[in-house]
């Protein structure tokens, strides 16, 4: 085996030491962990934060998975044709409720409209795939925010919670009881936390902790009683949603 190639093979066995279980991990655990010497470790480290697979914290020095991964998770995603998959779903949800039905994926600190499905009121919202808007006051990225680990969620916040209404969230106090409001009930509601006059509700696909599915539409419409409604049909299509990704994705690696 090639110097190189063994190389690759230590890199990678580095990032697999990142799980659920272990989101940050020092140098001296990594090392432990993959069996390797610190000095190696250490320039395996650097080479991967240099390329931003790893982010290290400039004040404890641990280390945790890096934007890069979510820039492959979303090409991930893109491949097992989410949309394509989801799509039967949202079309139900807009049946059933009248309003827009949105798709959308984590991106660095946005979320990106994969899919819209516009519902058949008269007044409706203006949205179109490929929109980008900031996750954390919006429903379908808070859906999402709420299932990362802490410390990439605080990461993320710690760049910007401007206030954009004046139902904004822009304490880390009240966001964080806000977070655990949407991991006891699956789903997240944004009260027009974004824009004015504007309500959503959205639940994470959590297979995928970067994607989400949301119903949006006129507060005056969508009220809080009639999202809390909604919150469980919603909870439910997201949960069928990864179920069909899974088998998507499990049947194509059963037939290569």
């Amino acid at each position: 085996m090639s110097e190189s190639i063994r190389a690759v093979e230590r890199a990678l066995d580095v990032l697999m030491c990142f799980t659920n279980q272990t989101p940050e991990l020092t140098m001296t655990q990594i090392s432990e962990m993959v069996g390797i010497n610190k000095s190696t470790v250490h320039r395996l480290l650097a080479t991967l934060e240099r390329r931003h697979f790893l982010k290290r914290d400039q004040v404890t020095g641990v280390y945790r998975p890096g934007i890069r991964f979510i820039q492959l998770a979303f090409l991930t995603m893109e491949h097992n044709d989410l949309r394509s998959l989801a799509s039967p779903f949202l079309k139900i949800l807009c049946e059933q409720y009248c309003e827009n039905v949105n798709l959308s994926v984590l991106d660095d600190i946005d979320v990106i409209y994969l899919e819209i499905v516009e519902g058949s009121q008269r007044v409706k919202l203006a949205a179109a795939p490929g929109q980008r808007l900031p996750a954390f006051c919006t429903a379908s990225g808070k859906a999402i925010l709420a299932f990362l680990p802490e410390a990439k969620l605080r990461e993320i916040l710690a760049r910007g919670m401007p206030k954009l209404t004046k139902n904004t969230l822009t304490s880390i106090e009240a966001y964080f009881e806000d977070v655990r409001h949407t991991r006891e009930h699956g789903y997240a509601i944004s009260e027009q936390e974004f824009e004015d006059e504007i309500n959503a509700i959205a639940a994470p696909i959590c297979n995928h902790p970067i994607a989400s599915v949301s119903i949006a539409g006129p507060a005056y419409r969508l009220t809080r009683e009639r999202m809390i409604e909604i919150g469980p049909t919603l909870v439910a299509a997201a949960n069928n949603i990864a179920r069909e990704v899974e088998f998507s994705t499990n049947l194509e690696q059963f037939l290569t």
